[in-house]
């Protein structure tokens, strides 16, 4: 069928595979209760499919876009596999175990919340990967979280909140260097202009978590229990300061720019070496491991909960559910009904509060929607540039929008690539912890604000 056959969709037939994925995901998860989302996001794709081939679209003109919208994952894939063989290798080599027991040994209940929010912050801006800090130092959080008893729907709150904000101001961020490539400005511009809506959310959101942690009550009975999972821990693992040469080589590959694929693969690699020489694991066992994941008896039921986990397989529900996200957004993208979308929305932007707002909004729909944070920042990105530059304003103002609605907004979404793999890494589903990620979700209310208010809005110089 040539290209005048084909019927470009009107806006009430672009949001209908929208509208039917939230349909059978509240059908799935809420009616039936299946916990798993695959199957409502590869009927919305159906859907989408659906209409494109009403519209003229031959199935092989739909394929590509499945496979172009896949594409664009390949890499978060390939890092999010390697990141399950760590997880597993690091726990059997007793990395994990000693982050977990020191933190235990440190950390108290009623601070647990502010300081794991500021530790991942700290070591998402110096990594400048929010996946790294959550696969690791989240991981160990999580544990010790999981022994002081505290809320793991408020922990995984702050530890995404911590590990995000270096995602969105960290220049060794692939999103911090994306956004004002697309937007048209340079970095460190970016990183200071983004400093207006930066600075107040993850001051609040550390205030928040601070008295959170202060109000909770503890329960002092639990300080048994830190005790016995410690001591069990002591004696299932030779625990040494050593154990930290593999984080800290991790911290300084991504500092010196290394590529994140090969630096974990040598991060895991080394926890293989540790777990066989150091802590006397066979290494068929290790390699196991790596594949299955930590099965170890240490003899209790809370530290097996606390420590089996990670490894290759365990995260192919995790990739198989970007699969069909990712999917799903080929096609919406492939017949324009994305495109359709954002141009109405576009058309509302009449002011700069509402094309600011339009933007913010354009970007959580491509987070819902393509369910890929890059795709949130670069879409949005090249279709609103143009808007921004004739209402005057410096290009620096849409590259803080699409980090603070596209780079944050993407965890809070159970199918995003980010929101699957932060439930995958921490153990807490997106919807669960997403209102205690106070930075995320402040971030572009706060940008909002400034909109309307005109605060910390830049305009160009010289414009008539």
């Amino acid at each position: 069928m040539s290209s005048d056959e084909i019927k470009k969709p009107n806006l009430i037939i672009s949001i209908i595979p929208l509208l039917s994925l939230i349909l059978f995901l509240y059908l799935i998860l809420q009616v039936f209760g299946l916990g798993d989302p695959h199957m409502a996001i590869i009927a919305g794709a159906g859907v989408a499919a659906g209409i494109g081939l009403i519209n003229g679209y031959k199935w092989e003109i739909l394929e590509e876009g499945i496979a172009e919208g896949i594409q664009v994952g390949l890499k978060a894939i390939l890092i999010l596999m390697v990141v399950g063989i760590l997880i597993a290798t690091w726990i059997a080599s007793g990395i994990v175990p000693f982050l977990i027991d020191m933190g235990l040994g440190l950390l108290h209940p009623k601070i647990f919340y502010v300081a794991s929010c500021a530790i991942c912050a700290v070591i998402s801006l110096a990594t400048g990967s929010s996946w790294t800090t959550a696969g690791t130092v989240g991981v160990a959080l999580m544990g010790v979280g999981s022994g002081l008893g505290i809320n793991e729907a408020i922990a995984a709150g702050a530890i995404v909140s911590g590990s995000y904000f270096g995602d969105k101001l960290s220049p060794l961020s692939d999103s911090t260097n994306l956004a004002p490539a697309v937007a048209g400005t340079d970095l460190f511009t970016h990183i200071r202009h983004m400093l207006y809506t930066t600075v107040p959310a993850i001051s609040i959101s550390l205030v928040a978590y601070f008295f959170i942690g202060i109000l909770s009550e503890f329960n002092t009975s639990q300080i048994s229990d830190i005790s016995e999972i410690r001591n069990i821990i002591q004696s299932n693992y030779k625990l040494s300061p050593i154990l930290i040469i593999a984080p800290s080589l991790v911290l300084i590959m991504i500092w010196k720019k290394a590529p994140a694929l090969p630096s974990l693969f040598i991060a895991s690699l080394i926890g293989i070496l540790l777990g066989i020489f150091y802590q006397g694991v066979e290494p068929s066992k290790m390699l196991y491991y790596a594949f299955n994941g930590f099965d170890g008896d240490s003899g209790s039921d809370k530290v097996n909960e606390l420590l089996n986990k990670g490894g290759l397989s365990e995260m192919m529900w995790t990739i198989s559910l970007i699969f069909c996200a990712l999917g799903f957004g080929g096609i919406m993208m492939k017949t324009h009904m994305l495109e359709v979308i954002a141009l109405a929305i576009l058309k509302l932007a009449t002011s700069t509060g509402k094309l600011i707002g339009a933007t913010n909004m354009s970007c959580i729909i491509m987070n819902l929607v393509a369910a890929d944070q890059y795709l949130a920042i670069a879409v949005p990105g090249k279709m609103f540039k143009s808007a921004f530059t004739k209402k005057g304003l410096a290009p620096q103002n849409l590259s803080r929008c699409l980090e603070d609605a596209g780079t944050l907004t993407s965890p809070l979404i159970f199918w995003n690539t980010c929101g699957a793999t932060m439930k995958n890494f921490l153990g807490v589903a997106p919807h669960v912890f997403a209102p205690y990620a106070f930075f995320n979700w402040l971030s572009p209310i706060i940008s909002l604000l400034l909109a309307f208010t005109g605060w910390g809005i830049t305009k160009v110089k010289n414009q008539d």
